[in-house]
């Protein structure tokens, strides 16, 4: 791919509450890639009402500046003028990408850029690589049974990102150059306005920075075996992922659901119970560090990515675990 005069990468960093998302922060980590072979510099940008938080720990997290636009009409939601802000910085700056986080946001406000400027549009990148110059982003497609790499033609080109694609950028200490842009939105540009924000009740699941994920599977039976899984993970300090058949089965919610229509995860430690190990769970918890697998079916797939693998039935072997794991924390103590 020839980027031309256009060498920046430019990457929306979005935020709730006050605070930076997660995957926002993920997508300084591809567009760090696209500038190393673009020749160009990774501008982080910020939109919001107050964000001088942000702009203190933004920096040194991979970003070589940073455009920071502020004001009362970029409240959380308020989309219309997000777009426009965006706009402005496309514009003024050039760049040969704009990545966000695969949010509603981040989709909302990518898809209608595209739209305006008639540029391509890559939404839910789960991977990364090159081709020579080539940027090729992995898709998921068919509700998650396949995976699909697709290619931009030309630039610029926007990309939003899914969140546990790609690991944080490690803080490098670096002080980062904040520029602040001013944007005054033209009253006809906001169609809709938020006139009320309502929190959904919903249970919190922090899948993505787990440092241990312990997973069940169809495997596992029934509900009452699937409690085993919870209490491996509680007595690890860890959190309950599943699979999409654990989670039909009615065992869990979805909120805990890993792969490709679920969430990744790149935990240190990954314990899978009961899983057998196809595709579309695998894509979801294969960067993870080291992965224990528990399954009666020796010749079950996820032994093949396994670090450690234990052939058995997980109602026998999961209590055992359990109980040695009280055993030597109890002995440290």
């Amino acid at each position: 791919m020839n980027f031309g005069d256009r060498k920046d990468i430019l990457v929306f960093i979005e935020q709730k509450d006050g605070k930076m998302l997660k995957a926002g922060l993920e997508s300084l980590t591809p567009a760090r890639i696209l500038g190393q072979h673009s020749g160009g510099k990774v501008l982080a940008l910020l939109i919001g009402s107050e964000h001088k938080n942000s702009e203190k720990h933004l920096s040194g997290l991979g970003a070589d500046k940073v455009i920071s636009i502020q004001g009362k009409p970029f409240t959380d939601g308020c989309a219309d003028a997000f777009l426009y802000a965006l706009h402005q910085v496309v514009e003024k700056y050039a760049p040969a990408a704009i990545l966000a986080a695969d949010t509603p946001l981040g989709r909302e406000l990518t898809a209608r850029l595209a739209a305006k400027k008639s540029i391509g549009c890559i939404h839910g990148a789960l991977d990364l690589h090159m081709r020579e110059h080539t940027p090729v982003w992995t898709l998921q497609a068919y509700g998650g049974t396949v995976l699909n790499d697709v290619a931009p033609n030309t630039v610029p080109f926007t990309v939003t990102v899914r969140s546990g694609a790609f690991r944080k950028p490690e803080p490098s200490g670096k002080e980062v150059q904040i520029t602040e842009e001013s944007v005054a939105v033209p009253e006809g540009d906001i169609r809709a306005k938020v006139i009320e924000s309502v929190k959904e009740i919903s249970e919190e699941v922090n899948l993505e920075d787990a440092k241990v994920v312990v997973s069940g599977g169809r495997g596992m039976g029934s509900k009452e075996n699937f409690a085993l899984v919870e209490s491996l993970a509680k007595v690890l300090g860890g959190v309950v992922g599943a699979t999409r058949p654990a989670i039909e089965s009615g065992w869990i919610s979805r909120a805990h659901q890993v792969g490709q229509s679920g969430k990744t995860v790149k935990p240190a430690l990954y314990i899978a119970c009961g899983i057998s190990g196809a595709v579309q769970h695998l894509s979801g918890m294969e960067g993870s560090g080291y992965i224990v697998a528990v399954n009666k079916d020796e010749d079950a797939p996820i032994f093949d990515i396994a670090d450690a693998g234990i052939v058995g039935d997980t109602t026998q072997v999961l209590p055992v675990l359990i109980e040695e794991i009280k055993k030597r924390k109890a002995d440290v103590k």
